[in-house]
């Protein structure tokens, strides 16, 4: 059975509704997977269709957990039906809202937002069931690429091994925190009344903080100074040395892994070669740039 067919059948199932068709029509966004909007019944989900290869890249039993734990503790948003399986989700639909990278990813107020939902997590005091290790997953997408027969860069070995001398020698003492560990800015929510939500928890686990912060920076893109107001605002002072080094460290931890991960969508038949060439290029870049200086600063890592 086609994906698009089990999820028709699943919603027909959730709803008790033979009548219901899946509806494509109001794409949510999506990169690992794909969301899509459909008012059923009066009312307004976002319905999941799992991407390529997810179900070799995802745990989606420790995504469940952490999903509905988190939506407990009122930071991610409602979900009313997960299928661990198949990786088919339906969650309630924020009406009047926008994301991050919509409604503006650099200013003060939606930073300090951003803070406060990271603070939120990283404080949560149950553990949440699964450990993330960056590494552990690069090797993972590493032999799928290999299994598919795909290839790599002409230089990643040696960029890769180079990225590893360099973490070795500046990131001393990792902490471990629930994290989410995929704060693009799409994955922020803020609707007109102010609530704001923190969606998507595939990648969740028990990580150092610094990972989702160094995250919003990067795939934010933020210029200098929306940079030093989140290190102000989440830390509650200026970043120390060690700080710094643990975040730029985990940037080019970041570029590297999810180079592996487009690569492997690539050869997987899905369009992310562009993607993939711009995050690949940019870690050639701050690599050199962080071997003459580690003073690099992370307002250029970012571009």
């Amino acid at each position: 059975m086609k994906i698009e067919e089990l999820i028709q059948q699943t919603l027909q199932q959730v709803f008790h509704d033979d009548a219901i068709v899946f509806d494509k029509s109001r794409f949510a966004g999506g990169l690992t997977n794909y969301n899509y909007i459909m008012t059923i019944h009066g009312c307004d989900y976002v319905v999941r269709q799992p991407g390529g290869l997810t179900e070799q890249m995802i745990d989606r039993k420790a995504e469940q957990v952490n999903n509905e734990l988190t939506s407990e503790f009122g930071i991610n948003c409602d979900c009313i039906f997960f299928d661990a399986a198949s990786g088919i989700k339906i969650s309630v639909y924020v009406p009047n809202s926008k994301n991050m990278a919509q409604a503006g990813p650099d200013t003060p107020e939606h930073l300090r937002i951003v803070s406060s939902l990271m603070k939120q997590v990283h404080a949560m005091p149950e553990p949440l069931s699964n450990h993330f290790d960056w590494f552990t997953e690069l090797t993972k997408y590493e032999h799928l690429i290999r299994k598919i027969h795909g290839e790599f860069f002409f230089d990643y070995l040696s960029l890769k091994n180079r990225l590893m001398a360099f973490v070795t020698t500046h990131v001393y003492h990792k902490l471990s925190t629930p994290c989410h560990n995929d704060t693009v800015p799409e994955n922020f929510l803020i609707n007109d009344k102010g609530l704001a939500y923190l969606i998507d928890w595939e990648y969740a686990g028990m990580n150092d903080p610094c990972w989702d912060v160094a995250a919003y920076m990067l795939e934010s893109r933020l210029p200098a100074e929306a940079i030093t107001y989140l290190a102000r605002d989440y830390f509650g002072r200026d970043m120390t040395i060690r700080e710094e080094m643990k975040i730029k460290s985990f940037m080019l931890e970041q570029d590297l892994l999810w180079t592996a991960w487009a690569l492997l969508r690539h050869y997987n038949g899905d369009d992310f070669l562009e993607y993939c060439d711009l995050r690949y290029d940019r870690l050639r870049r701050n690599m050199k740039n962080l071997e003459i200086s580690d003073h690099f600063p992370l307002s250029e890592m970012v571009k």
